[in-house]
């Protein structure tokens, strides 16, 4: 798989150019015509914080839109809602995931998918330098407002 080697501040990470990423820091990985694997960036992993549980609600072959809720996936810091960033049907979760989180820490970008599905991505899906451009506004935001809390 090739990769881009990304850093920024304290965060480092190499994303897979072949793959799309989404504003909600997703990413998508074709399979097969019209059938994605989704997953989260190391970004969105690294919000999260530790992983505890995922669930999925969605049964394979169901409907789904786009920001449908799908499952949901438990950290130490939060516990956060899946969305659907495909509107199509929703082929299954990631099994493997059930009963071992580490493949999301450790392989984000392949072992690690969460959910597949058939269908078209989200119109605001975009290419891996678009992603390192919003990867930039994102962190930068964050640093600008640790600065304004400091005393």
């Amino acid at each position: 798989m090739r990769t881009v080697f990304y850093k920024r501040a304290t965060f480092v990470t190499h994303l897979p150019v072949d793959h799309l990423y989404t504003p909600s820091h997703n990413w998508l990985s074709q399979v097969a015509p019209q059938e994605w694997r989704v997953g989260y960036t190391k970004f969105a992993l690294r919000m999260l914080g530790e992983l505890v549980d995922v669930k999925f609600e969605s049964e394979a072959g169901a409907k789904v839109e786009l920001g449908d809720i799908i499952g949901s996936i438990e950290g130490f810091k939060a516990i956060s809602d899946i969305y659907s960033v495909v509107q199509g049907r929703f082929i299954s979760g990631n099994t493997k995931l059930m009963s071992s989180l580490h493949a999301l820490a450790e392989k984000p970008y392949d072992e690690g998918w969460i959910y597949q599905v058939a269908g078209v991505p989200d119109s605001r899906a975009m290419e891996v330098e678009a992603y390192r451009a919003l990867l930039d506004a994102t962190i930068d935001r964050i640093l600008e407002k640790q600065r304004q809390q400091e005393p």
